[in-house]
């Protein structure tokens, strides 16, 4: 038994349900804890199918954790796993795609689709909080027990993604790609004080390196368990050689007292060494590439100036610096865009035309020919000079997000997305500049664009995928509807009991 923060290191070179139920049970032995209540298991499943086997939190990951808790439920009222995917993307799609709707039929726990819940209001009352409220889906407001069951990968917009990142899956889209922008880490800190697990597992047998959506396999052998979810990633970060506190949603969780990132006050057991998974670790990728070194020596040239300056952010609710790059928006969701396109075009690099994008407040010059296409991506993009020998005036249309009422946000699916990007890349065919306005600009909608600009071909539409999709796209949307015809779509604060996790902060 251990009350310190402890993170267990365990060679797991397969995905053996049996192994991982071991293992798992062990650590949770180790750590003296039982589920009970509500208890919610959340993976990381952003996507799935057969083109992204490395995206997602293995499904005999989560069952081999799953089966753990139950030979050592003492007094569960409910075991569920929980999930919001990526952002357009039905968590149906994602569930059957992964195999974890047979999973669920095996051990019997109950599931939910966190887009398809009724949104609790969490207040908050943090020093530097973006919002004195946030919404996230019921099952999370109303937990006893959690548990986060992450993937170990790279990130484009947070460098990691590990258990705190993968708290962006705790919120449906509305909410979800509110302050998904420069302030992205300052919203994933927030998250944490709607609720902390208190066990953590990470699948880390094949890792993810590189990118979050599609990453490419890195083999490490892994399964890592811990108690303290700060701890937990730093020793990740340390796994890979990298000072948590130069991550900033950890810099920002620690400083916030949700725990330690010193290694001297964590305990570090298991059948290998921190410094064993160093070097099983060793030459892994990860994220953090701006995106005009990510299109170098590409047919897609990109210019990037800062986002909205520190001047713009209510100063009596948080205190940003200045920031020089938008890692947590437009850019990286466009990192995520042309992989995407390429995993179902393989002609995508060949076929796409000389093309210029643009993000925040550029300056510069923009080296583009006439005919070829700039496009200026984003609400706080601006830009006054000359393209191709013609004047160009483009100006922000930020909004600050004091502007941005939660209770105001619109969900907005795929369908709709892929006709208004379609209808406007028709409509504006023969100008050479055009404006992509959002902030952020999902992956989806900057991933369409670049399928008109281009004439590549279209993942949505993907023969192999639609019909899953499309079967899953509709019980979505159908369930939602009974649902909400059923009780109100969102709760506020105080008119639904909050588990003993949440309450505890």
């Amino acid at each position: 038994m251990t009350s310190r923060a402890t993170v267990v290191l365990r060679n797991c070179a397969t995905y053996d349900v049996d192994r991982i139920e071991e293992l798992a049970g062990e650590a949770l032995d180790l750590f003296d804890i039982r589920p009970f209540g509500k208890t919610l298991i959340k993976p990381n499943v952003v996507m799935s199918g057969e083109k992204f086997p490395h995206s997602h939190t293995r499904v005999e990951f989560v069952e081999g954790v799953v089966r753990a808790l139950q030979q050592r439920d003492d007094d569960v009222t409910e075991m569920a796993v929980g999930e919001r995917c990526g952002i357009s993307i039905p968590t149906r799609y994602a569930f059957k795609g992964a195999g974890f709707n047979e999973m669920f039929e095996r051990t019997g726990v109950e599931h939910y689709h966190f887009e398809e819940e009724t949104q609790v209001e969490i207040p908050l009352r943090h020093p530097g909080r973006l919002r004195d409220r946030i919404y996230v889906p019921e099952p999370v407001a109303n937990a006893d027990f959690f548990v986060n069951v992450p993937k170990f990968k790279a990130h484009p917009w947070t460098t990691v993604t590990f258990g705190m990142k993968n708290y962006i899956g705790i919120q449906d889209d509305r909410h979800r790609l509110i302050d998904h922008d420069h302030l992205l880490n300052e919203k994933v800190r927030d998250l944490q004080f709607v609720l902390q697990p208190q066990f953590c597992a990470i699948d880390a047998i094949i890792a993810g390196e590189g990118r979050m959506l599609t990453p490419l396999p890195f083999d490490m052998g892994l399964a890592i368990f811990g108690n303290d979810q700060l701890a937990f990633d730093a020793v990740c970060c340390h796994i890979l050689g990298i000072d948590p506190l130069s991550v900033d949603h950890l810099r920002l969780a620690h400083e916030a007292g949700f725990g330690t990132v010193d290694l001297q006050e964590i305990d570090i057991v298991g059948d290998l060494t921190l410094a064993e998974a160093q070097q099983r670790a060793e030459g892994f990728r990860v994220g953090l590439i701006r995106i005009e070194d990510y299109f170098a020596d590409s047919k897609i040239n990109a210019y990037a100036g800062p986002p909205p300056s520190a001047d713009s952010v209510d100063a009596t609710t948080t205190d940003v610096d200045d920031r020089e790059y938008c890692w947590g928006g437009c850019p990286g969701a466009m990192q995520e865009a042309i992989e995407l396109i390429r995993l179902f075009d393989d002609e995508t690099d060949a076929k796409m035309p000389i093309t210029h994008i643009v993000f925040g407040a550029y300056d510069g010059d923009i080296d583009a020919n006439e005919g070829e296409r700039v496009v200026f991506i984003g609400d706080c993009t601006s830009f006054a000079g000359e393209v191709a020998g013609q004047k160009v005036d483009i100006r922000s249309v930020y909004q600050h997000r004091r502007n941005t009422e939660p209770l105001d946000a619109q969900h907005t699916d795929m369908f709709a997305r892929m006709a208004k990007t379609n209808v406007k890349f028709l409509k504006e065919r023969n100008e050479q500049v055009i404006e992509l306005r959002g902030c952020p600009v999902s992956v989806a909608e900057q991933l369409l664009a670049l399928v008109s600009l281009g004439g590549l071909k279209n993942p949505f539409l993907d023969p192999a995928e639609a019909t899953r999709f499309g079967s899953s796209y509709l019980s979505w949307r159908t369930q939602t509807a009974i649902k909400r015809l059923r009780r109100e779509p969102y709760v506020r604060a105080g008119e639904a009991p909050r588990g003993e996790a949440a309450t505890a902060l």
